[in-house]
């Protein structure tokens, strides 16, 4: 291996499987929730050089169906010896893509489903989906508590290629122990029937005609990409950077330094996406205890999907594929999982003098992609990275929104909006948790909140113009939730304050924060109790490697939070030392029938931004475009 954050390979998931196996004599009752790396510690990352030992280590989550017993296993691959083998009591591990099937095969084979789906006129089960959620603790039915369970969504298409989702078997629902495949209760609230809608969006189910106006739009660089990628490490216009995948995560990127006229700049070690909390705020039999953990409790990477040239990525592509596991260990690769491409992106800086005439710089960004199917909807993820040394993280949300239909004699519920016949889609939320761990010129930074403020009038400000920022520093983790402030223009600066620039300011990251929604909920509520992390738009901790998940390493049919707020009992400095942002934002989905029935993408995003980290506009090198370099060269006049 060639460097020591290199994802494991299929070998080596192989040989943590059966090391674990032999060494620990596991027999068929155990599944495998979870392999991935285990990182070296961040010390010894940046300390390693080229030529030194890389340490290949893999840590694993096993449960027994047996006893519904939670191990977790840590594997030293060039000792090929288990490291540690450790009873986790009171948990439960992600579910899992292998148990989503299994139990609509089991489910929709089940006479006593069967029946109650006949009962309402569906006898064909070809076209009968049934869709297992996970539950927090507090709304499991009490004599189940010690069981690994799910319960599950009934839907139907209409036709075989029809849209999965297009028809809920509202009132039925199917409680299922995950281990034994059991039926423990079939739910029969209620039948509202299946009124007729208009749920198709794929050509062929779909009968409408696709427009024929829109002329072929091309991506074309002639002489290839201006990005190197070797192995894992990606170079491109002053960037580099490291990319990795994992399981739960999905994409990650390391150590992204720039080259600041020869001189190598630290800006981040550690970027990923560590939790997505999405509520359901309609308290109907349907809905009520839909609330999805989508990375802790299924994870970002088990749901990633490949990607295909001209759709979901337009231009010189250059692919990078993911390698994870199922739950009896056996490696498959996900082909073009992440994606890597350059665009074009209007102008980067202009100014029109008309003296001399203008100057113009086109914007070309960087951009790593990624895209994961979590059940009825898409995520995709976009790292963007510029010229000027911004960095944006955009999300974009699609797919097939969850639907419902009402009673024929009932008024529509206030907790959702009619988007077809007797049919409502349920607000919802969408909250993302950023795990930014930042390190702007080194690991020695602290965190200043940022606050505009106008100067009342006086003699020295007689026209009230007089606007003026206050820099707050989060001393310790006992400050360590903050919240966007609108009338003040918050934002948060990363500083390192050991160094300064060319005007004797510390250089510093700025994030940016848009997308900032509030949770709309009672703290003491069960989904709240297990996640208050998105009760705050930004949290700072002391970075800690073992601190990755801030609901806790276990949020499947979790009671309390133990994540977050119990790292920042302890109250440590966050002065001067190594600090990570915890960014949440996302999407307060008040649905629409323009949603219906695909739900057109809609977009959130946050920035990085260089704040007195350079010493001038570091875009201020980018070459005119000229006559030679296409028909879209800029002309000046």
């Amino acid at each position: 291996m060639a460097h020591p954050l290199e994802p494991l390979d299929e070998d080596e998931f192989r040989r943590t499987v059966a090391i674990l196996r032999r060494d620990q004599e596991l027999g068929g009752t155990w599944r495998f929730a979870a392999i991935e790396l285990l990182e070296p510690a961040k010390t010894a990352v940046k300390a390693w050089r080229p030529g030194d030992p890389v340490p290949r280590t893999a840590f694993a989550v096993l449960w027994n169906r047996a006893d519904n017993q939670t191990w977790e296993g840590v594997v030293d691959l060039i000792g090929d010896r288990v490291v540690s083998w450790t009873h986790v009591p009171g948990v439960t591990p992600n579910f899992t893509t292998d148990e989503y099937h299994e139990v609509d095969e089991a489910m929709r084979a089940h006479p006593d489903v069967i029946a109650a789906l006949a009962a309402r006129g569906i006898t064909d089960l070809a076209l009968v989906q049934i869709e297992v959620w996970t539950y927090g603790k507090a709304l499991m039915p009490a004599q189940y508590r010690d069981r690994r369970l799910g319960w599950c969504d009934i839907w139907y298409r209409e036709t075989p290629d029809g849209n999965p989702y297009a028809h809920p078997v509202s009132g039925l629902k199917v409680v299922v122990d995950m281990n034994t495949l059991e039926l423990l209760e079939l739910e029969n609230d209620h039948d509202h029937g299946q009124p007729a809608v208009d749920a198709e969006y794929a050509p062929g189910p779909w009968k409408g005609t696709v427009r024929t106006d829109l002329k072929p739009l091309q991506v074309h660089q002639p002489e290839g990409v201006s990005f190197t990628v070797e192995g894992t490490e990606l170079k491109w216009q002053n960037w580099t950077m490291r990319l990795s995948f994992n399981h739960r995560e999905g994409p990650v990127i390391y150590q992204v330094t720039y080259d600041d006229h020869g001189t190598t700049r630290d800006i981040a070690y550690r970027m990923s996406f560590a939790e997505m909390v999405v509520p359901y705020r309609d308290t109907s039999f349907d809905h009520y205890r839909r609330t999805a953990f989508d990375i802790g409790e299924w994870g970002l990477g088990f749901m990633t999907t490949s990607l295909e040239l001209g759709c979901d990525c337009l231009g010189e592509i250059v692919y990078k594929d993911a390698v994870l596991h199922d739950t009896h260990g056996e490696p498959y690769t996900i082909k073009n999982a992440i994606c890597l491409h350059e665009e074009d992106n209007a102008v980067l800086w202009k100014h029109v003098d008309h003296t001399t005439g203008a100057e113009v710089r086109r914007m070309r960004r960087m951009v790593v992609s990624c895209h994961a199917t979590v059940a009825n909807y898409e995520y995709l993820i976009y790292w963007r990275f510029y010229q000027d040394g911004n960095i944006e993280c955009e999300v974009r949300a699609t797919g097939l929104m969850v639907t419902t239909p009402f009673a024929a004699d009932s008024t529509p519920p206030a907790t959702g909006t009619v988007v077809d016949e007797r049919t409502y889609a349920p607000f919802h939320q969408h909250f993302l948790v950023a795990r930014l761990d930042l390190d702007v010129d080194g690991d020695e930074n602290t965190v200043q909140e940022i606050d505009s403020r106008a100067l009342p009038v006086s003699a020295d400000n007689p026209y009230g113009l007089a606007v003026v920022t206050d820099a707050t520093p989060i001393r310790s983790e006992s400050g360590a939730a903050r919240d966007f402030n609108w009338s003040t223009q918050r934002s948060w600066k990363v500083v390192n304050p050991n160094r300064v620039n060319a005007v004797g300011t510390n250089p510093a990251y700025k994030l940016v924060p848009t997308a900032s929604i509030p949770p709309l909920m009672d703290p003491d509520t069960p989904q709240y109790r297990r996640a208050p992390i998105i009760g705050h738009t930004l949290w700072v901790t002391r970075q800690h490697d073992e601190e990755r998940w801030p609901c806790g390493d276990y949020p499947t049919q979790s009671t309390d939070d133990a994540g977050m707020t119990r790292w920042v009992a302890d109250d440590e400095s966050l002065e001067n030392t190594d600090v990570v942002l915890w960014y949440v934002f996302g999407i307060h989905h008040v649905t629409r029938v323009e949603d219906w029935p695909v739900m057109p993408a809609d977009t959130i995003a946050f920035w990085l931004k260089p704040f007195g980290f350079f010493d001038q506009n570091p875009s201020i090198d980018v070459a005119p475009t000229t006559p030679g370099d296409g028909p879209e060269a800029c002309h000046q006049a």
